[in-house]
């Protein structure tokens, strides 16, 4: 049992998948919406609109760019390091390398397209990094709490690092999601001239 504790739940590129799955739903929702409501004056479904538009606008900001970006990048960066600590040859045998490439790779090219394509109003920067923190704290506490239940690491790099190097460790990935976070911000703000 403490093999399949946490389920797919426990690795980040899952949750990430999730939060992508979730964020272009609500894109198609908001379209979708926008379409329907055109011509109609009908102020509650421009209310409903609206909210519609900041849950997108939030979400894009906090969940699906830096988290996207930061699998991409982490995952491909540890591969190219030593792929066993992230992703063992052993399962070349039951992932296709397409697959792979599904759940690491197109998260970065369609979250930047949708950064291309349709204008995110960024929460106060305050907010946003707040939010950010939040997320990674809360999945740094799950991984320890795993690793608590079960006395195994989600991710095998981990049994290599000494508690204090966990902390640092840990403390670096805080700091890259955070920045992930502000690239997104002035990725958003170049490519539609919003300075304040």
């Amino acid at each position: 049992a403490h093999q399949t504790y946490g389920g797919s739940w426990k690795f980040l590129t899952f949750i990430a998948l999730v939060i992508q799955a979730v964020f272009f739903g609500i894109c198609v929702l908001t379209d979708l919406s926008s379409l329907l409501t055109k011509g109609n004056d009908s102020q509650e479904q421009e209310r409903q609109l609206k909210k519609l538009i900041s849950l997108r606008d939030w979400m894009m900001a906090v969940l699906a760019f830096p988290v996207g970006v930061f699998v991409v990048t982490m995952f491909w960066s540890i591969y190219i390091y030593d792929r066993e600590l992230v992703y063992p040859k052993l399962l070349d045998n039951f992932i296709p390398a397409w697959l792979n490439h599904g759940m690491h790779t197109t998260v970065l090219p369609f979250v930047l397209i949708e950064m291309r394509t349709t204008h995110h109003q960024y929460p106060s920067r305050s907010c946003g990094l707040a939010a950010v923190c939040t997320f990674a704290v809360g999945y740094i506490l799950w991984v320890c709490w795993i690793h608590h239940v079960t006395g195994v690491w989600v991710y095998p790099l981990l049994e290599h690092l000494g508690p204090g190097v966990k902390v640092i460790f840990f403390a670096a990935l805080t700091i890259i999601i955070n920045v992930f976070y502000l690239v997104g911000e002035v990725l958003n703000n170049y490519i539609w001239d919003t300075q304040k």
